[in-house]
């Protein structure tokens, strides 16, 4: 018999209230976002209030208006992410039924669509404020992968995200009819990658700790770009890398297609999130010699 995790009897659910006949539930992905954003507001905060990370000793903005960025970045997440959900994965379906693209807590965000409304957001801001905007690319960029972690594992949590079947002994039977339902013998479970633990690894904590080695270890502050350009190249990275083994929407699996390539030749081609992520890699790298040439002839 194969060896695999059992998924742990684990609720959506922190806890729920009735209240006027009417059901208000905190849920684990909702606490994720909530922690997630203070974490990122005290580490800009942190990094604004020492004036030596920075070049010439000037921080880009100051503490007190890191709230206010936020109510921007907030806006640009939600907004940006389901409407990246709606374009990049399933567009046929929303553009039919364009009343379902409203409603975000049925689910459905995209952290690439997220991601540019982000940028989008903090753009916006800084040109109203006359800010330093790769400067304020590098202060957001340092700040977000505590938020992934989290998201990361409560994707775990609400049994969703899950990988590709595997053999592995550390494959996990998630429930459910869709998680179960691989080909195995009748009788048998179906073992799949935790993918999202993968993925809170890889973007959340490995990711997030060099971001901060880099700004408080080797003054990356005083190399514009690059704490962006790390952050978006390993971002893309670690998304690429993990695609391999995690399940791709149902839309895009067929008889054949069971692999779930969105671009491909001749049976071989990439996932939508390879797809992506191979410019995030790309604008990275960019970023980063942009930040290591400049930091040379300032030399």
């Amino acid at each position: 018999m194969q060896a695999m995790i059992q998924f742990p009897d684990l609720s959506p659910e922190i806890f729920s209230i009735s209240i006027g006949g009417m059901e208000f539930a905190l849920r684990w992905y909702a606490l994720a976002y909530i922690t997630g954003i203070v974490i990122a507001w005290r580490l800009a905060v942190a990094a604004l209030k020492r004036p030596a990370l920075w070049p010439n000793q000037t921080p880009p903005m100051r503490p007190e208006q890191v709230e206010d960025l936020l109510t921007w970045i907030i806006l640009g997440v939600i907004l940006g992410g389901r409407l990246g959900f709606v374009l990049f994965y399933q567009p046929s379906y929303y553009l039919s039924n364009p009343t379902q693209i409203l409603k975000v807590w049925e689910g459905g965000m995209a952290f690439h669509g997220g991601l540019i409304g982000v940028i989008v957001a903090s753009w916006l801001y800084a040109a109203r404020h006359n800010i330093d905007k790769l400067a304020m690319a590098d202060l957001v960029a340092h700040t977000v992968a505590g938020g992934l972690l989290l998201g990361r594992l409560s994707n775990f949590v609400n049994a969703e995200l899950w990988g590709r079947a595997t053999a592995l002994p550390w494959g996990v039977a998630f429930p459910g009819h869709a998680a179960q339902d691989c080909g195995q013998a009748v009788g048998e479970l179906c073992a799949r990658h935790p993918s999202q633990l993968y993925e809170a690894m890889l973007e959340g904590l490995m990711l997030g700790a060099v971001l901060l080695w880099l700004v408080y270890r080797r003054g990356a502050f005083q190399k514009p770009g690059l704490v962006l350009g790390t952050f978006l190249a390993g971002y893309g990275a670690a998304r690429f890398i993990v695609e391999f083994v995690r399940q791709p929407d149902a839309h895009f699996i067929s008889p054949g297609n069971p692999l779930g390539l969105a671009w491909q030749i001749d049976g071989f081609g990439i996932t939508q999130g390879q797809a992506l992520s191979l410019p995030m890699i790309i604008l990275g790298l960019y970023f980063i010699q942009r930040a290591r040439t400049k930091a040379e002839l300032l030399a």
